[in-house]
């Protein structure tokens, strides 16, 4: 049975406070992880580029933060009962290998179309996966069977305040390591690195833009900042597979109230970016990586003369299905 304790403060919106613990909590299980220049983007976007390299994060991508904090926040008596998700890879791979950390078990439910280096990852980090139907929907029903069955402590892939509290880490350190930072962007899929973005980003540089890099064909959280009310889509057809996921309640919250914009990328420039990103600093990323650079250079006039910090956030992709 799952613990209505946990539950409630998982789904009260995270303050700073929640951010600075989390840090602390996640500190021996994850890399405070470099930032990378380049010349050559720089040139190409007319901006000051600062990448926050996530792909070089524990388990491949930023999801790491949040599914540490989660798992290590649990009391001895819920960890017991070992947690729960649902991801199409990074966060069940994330959360996999927290589980592993702390001794306990962890179940996946993933899509059946899960890219097969995100299937492997997640069983080599010793975690049970259940598969299900490429849909949202699917997805819950899936997990709501698992947790009925298990007990287990549900930890959501985006829309949980610990998670959130745990990403949120992420713009924290790019804010220490380099100042004046005129924008930080990010992907938006499910909204939990950038609503974590956001509460480091007004805590500790208030003047910070914070811009959320979307595909155009999933683009459910731009048409929900137009039409001013959450929008689901279920199945988005896009190359960014860890971005299909649309906002939580949560995160909308926040998305809604504190992200500046949504800039949307198209499909061949997400896999061009992805493609110059390898090429130019030797860096494997992943599409869902790459559409914030994708955004940058398809709107240049918002980037050019700015001093920016790009959030990579992650680098889990199948060698044998490069998109080019």
């Amino acid at each position: 049975m799952a613990r209505p304790i946990a539950f409630e403060f998982a789904m009260t919106p995270p303050t700073f406070d929640d951010v600075r613990r989390a840090r602390e909590r996640i500190a021996t299980w994850t890399h405070h992880t470099p930032v990378l220049t380049s010349a050559t983007f720089d040139a190409m976007s007319g901006a000051r580029l600062f990448f926050k390299c996530e792909n070089l994060q524990k388990a491949g991508a930023f999801k790491s933060r949040g599914a540490v904090n989660a798992v290590f926040g649990l009391s001895d008596a819920e960890a017991a009962h070992g947690v729960a998700t649902h991801s199409s890879g990074n966060h069940g791979m994330a959360l996999a290998r927290a589980a592993a950390c702390r001794g306990i078990e962890a179940t996946v439910v993933m899509p059946d179309t899960a890219p097969r280096a995100k299937i492997e990852a997640v069983r080599g980090y010793g975690g049970h996966i259940v598969f299900c139907e490429p849909r949202n929907a699917a997805r819950q029903d899936t997990l709501d069977a698992v947790v009925a069955d298990s007990g287990a402590n549900v930890v959501p892939p985006y829309d949980d305040a610990r998670v959130i509290a745990g990403q949120g880490s992420c713009a924290a350190e790019l804010l220490e390591d380099v100042a004046d930072l005129d924008i930080v962007i990010a992907p938006i899929g499910g909204g939990g690195l950038i609503s974590g973005t956001v509460l480091s980003c007004r805590a500790l540089s208030p003047a910070t833009r914070v811009i959320a890099a979307e595909p155009a064909n999933a683009d459910d959280a731009r048409r929900s900042l137009d039409a001013g009310r959450r929008l689901i889509e279920d199945a988005p057809d896009t190359i960014a597979d860890g971005l299909k996921a649309s906002l939580g309640e949560l995160t909308w919250q926040f998305v809604s109230r504190e992200v500046d914009d949504i800039l949307l990328a198209e499909e061949d420039e997400i896999v061009a970016a992805m493609r110059l990103i390898w090429q130019r600093m030797k860096l494997v990323v992943e599409p869902s990586c790459a559409v914030p650079l994708a955004t940058i250079l398809r709107h240049a006039e918002v980037f050019a003369g700015r001093r920016v910090g790009v959030i990579l956030t992650g680098g889990n992709v199948d060698l044998d299905r490069l998109p080019w």
